[in-house]
């Protein structure tokens, strides 16, 4: 057997735990006895912990009582994760995951073992919303924006809530093969891999900043203007400044090149554009700049891993 821990905490998020103790749940059917899952929680507090949507879970174990070296030991996400910092937690954790044979964590997760200090030298990923924030907190980390979830050694890390199930396919597909974990997916309505990653959730731009400058002045511009065709010369002349001045300081500011900024907001438009309207994709390649609809497709392709009609048929 198998032995699975996940460890709960207030304010964690229920479905980080529940998709995953669930995928396993499932491979035990296909299993024999002799190659189950043990599953088990282990919890900060003595009585029921309050997940973040408001359900009460109580846990098999009390940290202080929980000595077992697991084959795996996951962390989930939740405000209690990326909000707080529970010492007895980050030693329980310290003290646990080198007994561990492999651990890992589903969403924000991860910030419980950055402030482990667990996350220095891996490839982690995280939910996308908060890849930025675990980027600028724990440096020695090597954060993969884009990734569903991440394999690094014995450390595997998963996007955002659902991705915990991807997760956990791929750690059934290792244990027992991938005709098991196919099962296990079918039981589950998912799909054993998905198209594209987490990009395709998340928007590829922030909304322009403020107070307003000459750069945000061209961004704005820029974006009510998306069928029109931009040079960095065009965008240097609507600040008044020179191309190279322009382009050192556009990048300075918003953190990408002038055209980076260009292509980003045109697929942001353009997914707009497929999620809820029917025009054709023609039409919604004109509207957003691109010219044609092997150039939408191809841009689609290399920021998304979807194609503008893969990208419909999903969100649409």
């Amino acid at each position: 057997m198998k032995t699975v821990a996940m460890v709960l905490f207030p304010d964690f998020l229920l479905l980080d735990m529940a998709g995953p103790m669930e995928v396993f749940s499932i491979a035990n059917r296909y299993l024999a006895p002799s190659d189950h899952y043990l599953l088990s929680t282990v919890g900060t507090e003595l009585e029921p912990l309050r997940a973040s949507n408001g359900v009460h879970v109580q846990a098999d174990v009390h940290i202080d009582q929980a000595n077992d070296a697991y084959d795996l030991l996951l962390v989930p996400g939740g405000p209690g994760a990326y909000n707080e910092k529970p010492q007895p937690l980050l030693n329980w954790i310290r003290h646990a995951v080198p007994r561990a044979e492999r651990f890992g964590s589903i969403c924000t997760g991860a910030f419980v073992l950055g402030h482990a200090g667990l996350l220095d030298g891996y490839r982690v990923t995280t939910h996308w919303h908060y890849t930025e924030r675990l980027i600028k907190g724990f440096p020695n980390a090597k954060v993969e924006t884009d990734q569903i979830f991440v394999e690094d050694r014995n450390l595997i890390t998963s996007g955002g809530v659902t991705a915990g199930i991807d997760l956990a396919l791929a750690v059934v597909a290792q244990d027992h093969g991938k005709k098991v974990a196919q099962d296990v997916a079918k039981v589950l309505l998912v799909v054993m891999k998905r198209q594209g990653g987490q990009a395709q959730f998340s928007p590829l731009l922030a909304a322009v900043g403020a107070p307003e400058t000459p750069i945000t002045r061209v961004q704005n511009h820029v974006l009510e203007h998306l069928d029109e065709a931009f040079s960095i010369e065009r965008m240097a002349s609507l600040a008044n400044m020179s191309s190279r001045h322009f382009a050192r300081l556009f990048a300075r500011e918003v953190n990408m090149t002038p055209m980076e900024f260009l292509q980003n907001a045109r697929i942001d438009h353009a997914r707009q554009l497929l999620e809820s309207s029917d025009l054709p994709l023609k039409t919604v390649a004109y509207k957003s700049g691109f010219g044609s609809v092997r150039h939408m497709r191809l841009l689609f392709s290399e920021k998304l891993g979807l194609t503008p009609a893969q990208y419909r048929e999903q969100f649409s």
